[in-house]
């Protein structure tokens, strides 16, 4: 029952993981992490101390104990070799692995916006809405006073008529 659970379970967006063939996603974040240093300043400079210290003790050296790789430095060659054979596909792993989370944050973005103008346009539809209404309450406030004007000129002439037959019936006695 709990495994059932467990399976039917939906897996966060941060947990999924996209490169499994490599062991996990831990393999990606170490990945990330090394192509990221492969740009530094540090790993540049640290490079080329190494080489020009490897350069220096294989070419000066006195004796062939000390000089392990001397001139053309194979095994400098191969070292670079190796060091690009890893670099380029972590480097290419953790390019994958950014336009993932671009892709992930462009669809999010675009949810973001299409929610934005469905409140804006929802917004403006309330607007319109109660500027109609508005207008409609002006008219028929319009409709009314006029309603009113006409009843109160015949509530005057009314009394004018009443006011005529009081007075006259009164004048007469």
């Amino acid at each position: 029952m709990a495994t059932e659970a467990a399976a039917a379970r939906p897996i966060p967006a941060a947990a999924e993981d996209h490169h499994s063939p490599f062991g996990g996603d831990s393999f990606g974040r170490e990945a990330e992490r090394f192509a990221r240093f492969f740009g530094t300043p540090t790993f540049i400079l640290g490079q080329t101390f190494i080489v020009m210290l490897w350069i220096a003790v294989n070419a000066l050296a006195l004796t062939k104990t000390i000089a392990w790789d001397k001139y053309p430095f194979i095994a400098l060659n191969l070292a670079f070799s190796l060091q690009a054979a890893y670099a380029a596909p972590l480097i290419l792993l953790a390019q994958t692995r950014q336009a993932d989370r671009d892709k992930i944050r462009d669809e999010k973005l675009q949810e973001h916006r299409e929610a934005e103008n469905k409140r804006v346009e929802a917004y403006e539809a309330k607007q319109a809405q109660l500027l109609d209404e508005d207008k409609t309450m002006g008219e028929q406030h319009s409709t009314m006073l006029a309603q009113n004007t006409h009843l109160t000129e015949q509530v005057a002439a009314l009394t004018r008529e009443l006011h005529k037959a009081i007075c006259s019936d009164g004048a007469k006695p």
